[in-house]
């Protein structure tokens, strides 16, 4: 068992304790965290997660959190806040360098205005460069991945860079999973800038007119199946407007499930099961998560299909 006297002793960023995470989540849904931490800075983040693996006390690191479900009983254990602790972009000589709590608003708008490439299509999205890493986020046919040279991970202690082709990437997914991502380096094609920023814009206007902005959501419920996309899926299932408790399969993107404002994790939950159990028996296609659960049962991670 941790400490919260020991943690003090070397921890110099901000502790709350019982923290509810709702008021983190882009769901707005989650009960309280055991321990909320954020770090002052990298050496911060280092030490804290030395301590609480030699205590073998469970953590989990959260940036924007918007892919996430966190249960209505919350997290047992402790979370850790990057976003004020890394969130620097820089140029360094070819490369662009992104601290892993930076938003991926702020990192598309650096490359943008430096008329760099390869990134316009993450606009839009409200996640930070570390969860967008580690799952490999991606829009429009491009990928996070496309451009990266290298990931700066701490890895059994020790903090070392870990190159692209040993990322274990593919759709929605990369190998950083046992992993704390503190940041990534790209190399970028150059762009005419002014092309740039109409490419994003034009990206920005199709996003907000596509999907549900005007409620609580954590993006994509579901990866696309092979061949097939999982919003036509649930709409053809005749699920669009579904709701449950304070939930809703958005009217506009049957791949998102809203917060009409009250709703809870287990209302959520009930939308995502129902959608894998229609959408299987009519089409025979399983759908697989890209939201990530947590702080729910072992029954509840896997397909009900």
């Amino acid at each position: 068992m941790v400490s919260l006297e020991e943690i003090k002793k070397f921890f110099r960023g901000n502790i709350k304790l019982s923290q509810p995470l709702a008021y983190f989540t882009t769901f707005r849904i989650g009960g309280p965290a055991d321990y909320y931490l954020e770090p002052l800075d990298k050496e911060d983040i280092v030490n804290l997660i030395k301590y609480l693996q030699a205590n073998a006390f469970p953590f989990m690191i959260m940036g924007n959190a918007s892919n996430l479900l966190i249960s209505d009983e919350g997290y047992h254990g402790a979370v850790i806040n990057l976003e004020s602790a890394l969130s620097d972009v820089r140029k360094e000589g070819a490369h662009v360098v992104v601290e892993s709590g930076a938003r991926l608003a702020k990192f598309v708008d650096f490359c943008v205005q430096r008329g760099l490439g390869g990134v316009e299509m993450l606009a839009g999205i409200p996640g930070t460069v570390g969860g967008a890493v580690i799952m490999n986020a991606g829009a429009y046919g491009g990928e996070i991945s496309d451009h990266l040279v290298d990931v700066e991970v701490l890895r059994e202690g020790s903090i070392v860079w870990v190159k692209k082709e040993e990322g274990g990437f593919s759709y929605r997914r990369s190998g950083f999973g046992r992993d704390v991502v503190l940041g990534a380096r790209f190399l970028l094609p150059k762009k005419d800038k002014t092309e740039l920023m109409r490419v994003r814009r034009e990206l920005l206007v199709k996003r907000n007119l596509a999907q549900p902005v005007n409620y609580p959501n954590a993006g994509s419920v579901f990866k696309n199946p092979q061949g097939n996309y999982a919003a036509k899926l649930v709409e053809s299932a005749g699920l669009k407007g579904l709701r449950r408790g304070g939930a809703q399969i958005s009217e506009r993107h049957g791949n998102f499930i809203v917060n009409l404002g009250n709703a809870r994790a287990t209302d959520v939950l009930e939308l995502i099961h129902e959608a894998q159990r229609e959408v299987f028996e009519k089409f025979k296609v399983r759908l697989e998560l890209e939201v990530k659960l947590i702080g729910f049962n072992e029954k509840d991670y896997k397909a009900v299909a």
